[in-house]
C-alpha cells in the first residue's frame, strides 16, 4: 500500500516539481523515470532540463557536439557528446573538458595569438595509430586530452629544418643571457617523430618514454610521458649522457591510468596543465612582453615566490624558476640550475632621499647574498647589471634583466640591494642611496614547467 501511494504521489507531481528533483538526479536517472509513462518522458525531454545538464556537466550554454555543430536540442547535445565519449569513464572527459575550456578561456582574454595553434582533437585511430608506432599504451587521461585537443601547431625554420623561435608555446619559459626557453604541446605526429629520436639518441631498449612537449627554442628542453606509471619527466643536462630525468608531478597523485574501474584517473599530464591553468588564472605567472613579442613567462608573480620590496619610491620585484635542463644532478657543488627575473621601477611620485625628491634615479651596483639551505654560498658585489646602468622614472616601464645562479641544494635563496645615485651618473642630484631586494626562494618545486 506504501508503494502504490508513494506512486500516486509521484503522478500527481507538476512539470516544476519533476524538473527540480530530476535536476538533482542527474541526466542518466531522469532519462530513466523518463521511461514510466508519456507524461514523465515529456518531462524528461524538457529542454530547460538538459540545458541545465549541458550546463552542469559539460560546460555548454548552447547545444553544440563535440565537434562544435549546433544539434537541434541540449538533449541531443548530451547524447553526441556521451556517445563521442562512450569509451571513457564520463567524470574524466567532464574533468578534461574542464581543463580544456578554462585554458581556451584564459587565451582568449589574455593571449589569443596562442588560439590558433590548438589543433583540434584526435580521433581514436589517430590514438591507436601512435600506440601502434611507439608500442605503447597511452593513459587514460592522456587519451582524453588529445581527443580533446591535438597538441599545438608548430612553424618550422626553413633554413635549418628545427622548430623556430615561436614564443606562442602554451606551457610557456623564461630567458636569460642568450638562452631561451618556450615549451609547446607537441601533436600525436610529432610524439612519434621526436620519440624516434629521442631513442635512437639516448638507446632506450624500448619506447616506454614518449615526448610530449619540447622548447621551440635552440634551448634543448624535452618532456616525456612515462606511459606505464603515467608519470611526466624533463631531461636534465644530462639527458644525453646517462638519460637523466627528473618527476614533473608528485609521484602520490598519480592514480589509476589505465583501469577505468579504479578512479578518479589522473596521470601527470592531467595534473600538469591543471596546475598550469591555475597559476595562470590565479596571476602566479603572466603574460610578458618584449618589444613585438609575447610570452608566457614562468618566473612567479605573486609572493611567497616573487619577493616586492620598495625604497626610496624604488620597486623591485625578484623571482626564480627552477631550469632543469640546465641541472645537473650528478655535480654535488651545483646541483640545481635557476633563472631569475629582477623587474625595477620607480613609483609615480619619483624617488625620495633624506626627504628630497627626484624624478629620476640610476643604478649603479649590486649587492648579493645567495644561501643554499641557510648557509651563505655567495656574497657578491659589482657595477651594474648584465653591463648595464638602468636609468629609472616615473610612469616608464619595469626594467627587466635576467640571469642565474647555481645551488647545491633546496631550498635556497637570493637576497641583496642596489645602490642608485638620484638624477643620472654623469649628473648626480644627491649622494648615493641603498634599495632593498627582499629574499626571493631557490626551491625545488612540486611541478615543474
Amino acid at each position: 500500500m506504501a508503494t502504490k501511494g508513494a506512486a500516486i504521489g509521484i503522478e500527481n507531481l507538476g512539470g516544476l516539481a519533476f524538473h527540480i528533483i530530476a535536476s538533482k538526479l542527474g541526466p542518466s536517472e531522469a532519462a530513466a523515470v523518463g521511461c514510466v509513462n508519456k507524461r514523465f518522458k515529456d518531462w524528461a525531454s524538457d529542454e530547460s532540463l538538459w540545458s541545465v545538464f549541458c550546463s552542469q556537466e559539460l560546460g555548454l550554454s548552447s547545444p553544440l557536439d563535440p565537434l562544435g555543430n549546433p544539434c537541434p536540442s541540449f538533449k541531443e547535445a548530451y547524447g553526441a557528446w556521451r556517445e563521442a565519449y562512450g569509451m571513457y569513464p564520463w567524470p574524466l572527459v567532464r574533468r578534461v573538458k574542464n581543463v580544456w575550456d578554462r585554458i581556451k578561456i584564459w587565451l582568449t582574454g589574455n593571449f589569443p595569438e596562442v588560439l590558433p595553434t590548438l589543433r583540434k582533437g584526435a580521433s581514436e585511430a589517430k590514438l591507436d595509430e601512435l600506440e601502434k608506432s611507439l608500442k605503447v599504451r597511452l593513459p587514460l587521461p592522456t587519451r582524453v586530452l588529445y581527443r580533446f585537443c591535438d597538441g599545438q601547431e608548430l612553424c618550422s625554420d626553413e633554413s635549418s629544418g628545427r622548430i623556430s623561435g615561436n614564443l606562442c608555446g602554451l606551457i610557456g619559459g623564461y630567458s636569460y643571457y642568450n638562452f631561451l626557453v618556450n615549451v609547446f604541446l607537441l601533436p600525436l605526429n610529432l610524439i612519434i617523430e621526436e620519440t624516434r629520436d629521442i631513442t635512437r639518441d639516448i638507446g632506450f631498449t624500448r619506447p616506454k618514454y614518449i615526448v610530449m612537449a619540447v622548447s621551440s627554442t635552440y634551448t634543448e628542453k624535452m618532456f616525456f610521458l612515462d606511459c606505464e606509471v603515467g608519470q611526466l619527466y624533463v631531461g636534465t643536462k644530462n639527458l644525453l649522457l646517462n638519460r637523466e630525468m627528473m618527476p614533473c608531478v608528485p609521484n602520490g597523485l598519480i592514480n589509476s591510468v589505465h583501469d577505468s574501474r579504479n578512479g578518479p584517473q589522473q596521470d601527470a599530464m592531467l595534473l600538469w596543465l591543471e596546475e598550469h591553468v591555475r597559476r595562470l588564472e590565479n596571476g602566479i605567472i603572466k603574460l610578458r612582453e618584449e618589444g613585438n613579442i609575447r610570452s608566457i613567462s614562468l618566473f612567479p608573480e605573486q609572493p611567497p615566490t616573487c619577493s616586492v620590496a620598495t625604497t626610496c619610491g624604488v620597486q623591485i620585484r625578484a623571482s626564480a624558476v627552477f631550469a632543469p635542463e640546465f641541472s645537473d644532478l650528478m655535480d654535488e657543488a651545483e646541483k640545481y640550475m635557476f633563472a631569475y627575473s629582477i623587474r625595477m621601477s620607480l613609483k609615480p611620485e619619483g624617488c625620495f632621499v633624506n626627504g628630497a625628491p627626484f624624478d629620476s634615479c640610476q643604478l649603479y651596483w649590486r649587492h648579493w647574498i645567495i644561501k643554499s639551505n641557510d648557509t651563505v654560498v655567495g656574497d657578491i658585489n659589482g657595477e651594474a647589471v648584465i653591463g648595464q646602468y638602468p636609468l629609472l622614472r616615473p610612469r616608464e616601464k619595469e626594467f627587466v634583466y635576467e640571469s642565474c645562479t647555481t645551488s647545491a641544494a633546496s631550498p635556497g635563496s637570493i637576497e641583496g640591494s642596489f645602490t642608485f645615485i638620484p638624477g643620472r651618473l654623469v649628473d648626480p642630484k644627491g649622494g648615493p642611496f641603498e634599495v632593498e631586494v627582499a629574499k626571493f626562494p631557490l626551491v625545488l618545486p612540486d611541478y615543474i614547467f
